[in-house]
């Protein structure tokens, strides 16, 4: 059983050492351990200080390309090199690397195909009393359009079983924390959360620039993936709405005409018809797109047999 712990970096050479520091080389269960940096065009001496402290895997991009992309290159690299169970961490030293034993331990049990560490925002103290509602109202968006029970859906510090880690697809540049909730939750992946420590904070978040992007960002991201793996629903309450206006106008005017006053309210009649009809077109919108997410599932199984096949040949010569 081997487990490779991943952790992205961009510019990571004064935080990462103390980060590796705190990794666990022997946790009960696992019969190896070896860590895995993304470089994600780091300008600095991020490559060379994960050498300097015995890095297992280096896998470094020649430009920027976001966490979102990292990580999810992380997860191949990770599954090529043959890795059973695949923990992602951050390299800002955030996460308590000894409780990384509490999140491979569902997996090993076979509890779980994806593990979530809960920070416990509500309680940290570096958060903000702003921050702290919003990752509460994020969590609760999540956990209701996914329908899962994850407290924690902005922690980054996960456990991936090799079956989950094959399964996911990342879409988005941005942040991978809710995009893979989301498809994990399409795709019958289980999973669990367990609570998890946090250190004092070294450096302020990259990702989160400003507040009002991070939501933005989120927002679309969440809008996108559950569009994309639930078209018919979501087409669905956008076209009925649209229609229940139509007809909401269109009663409006009959109201009138039978109380003698129709002639002064043509104009509801056309706005009626406009609407109606563009909430027709709107559900056969989404039959469409159903019909297209139909064809993606397809080319989803069909990719994650082509990876699993590749990974499974890949481990079997590492072994010769």
């Amino acid at each position: 059983m081997k487990l490779i712990i991943q952790i992205p970096c961009y510019n990571e050479e004064e935080t990462l050492p103390k980060t590796l520091a705190e990794l666990p080389r022997e946790i009960p269960g696992v019969d190896s351990v070896e860590v895995l940096v993304i470089d994600d065009g780091s300008s600095d001496r991020t490559v060379e200080v994960a050498r300097e402290n015995g890095v297992e895997h280096i896998l470094s991009f020649t430009q920027h390309r976001g966490l979102a992309r990292a990580f999810a290159a992380g997860l191949d690299a990770a599954v090529r090199a043959g890795a059973d169970i695949i923990v992602n961490t951050d390299a800002d030293n955030q996460y308590h690397g000894p409780d990384i034993a509490l999140l491979v331990a569902p997996v090993l049990r076979g509890e779980a195909d994806i593990v979530i560490g809960d920070r416990r925002p509500g309680t940290i103290p570096h958060f903000s009393w702003m921050k702290r509602r919003l990752q509460r109202l994020g969590s609760w968006v999540v956990r209701k359009v996914s329908r899962t029970e994850v407290p924690d859906a902005a922690s980054g510090f996960r456990a991936y079983s090799r079956e989950a880690a094959l399964k996911i697809n990342v879409v988005s540049d941005f942040s991978y924390v809710l995009e893979t909730i989301l498809q994990a939750a399409s795709k019958d992946l289980k999973i669990v959360s367990v609570p998890v420590r946090t250190n004092r904070v070294l450096r302020k978040s990259r990702l989160v620039s400003s507040l009002p992007n991070y939501l933005r960002r989120q927002t679309e991201t969440i809008l996108r993936i559950y569009a994309m793996y639930e078209p018919l629903r979501v087409f669905s309450i956008i076209g009925g709405a649209t229609i229940i206006v139509g007809l909401a106008l269109a009663i409006r005017f009959l109201y009138f005409f039978f109380t003698g006053q129709g002639g002064g309210h043509v104009q509801s009649v056309v706005a009626a018809g406009v609407f109606i009809i563009l909430g027709f077109l709107i559900l056969l919108g989404g039959l469409g797109a159903d019909l297209v997410a139909a064809n993606r599932k397809i080319l989803e199984d069909t990719l994650y047999r082509v990876r699993r096949m590749e990974a499974e040949r890949k481990k079997d010569t590492s072994q010769q």
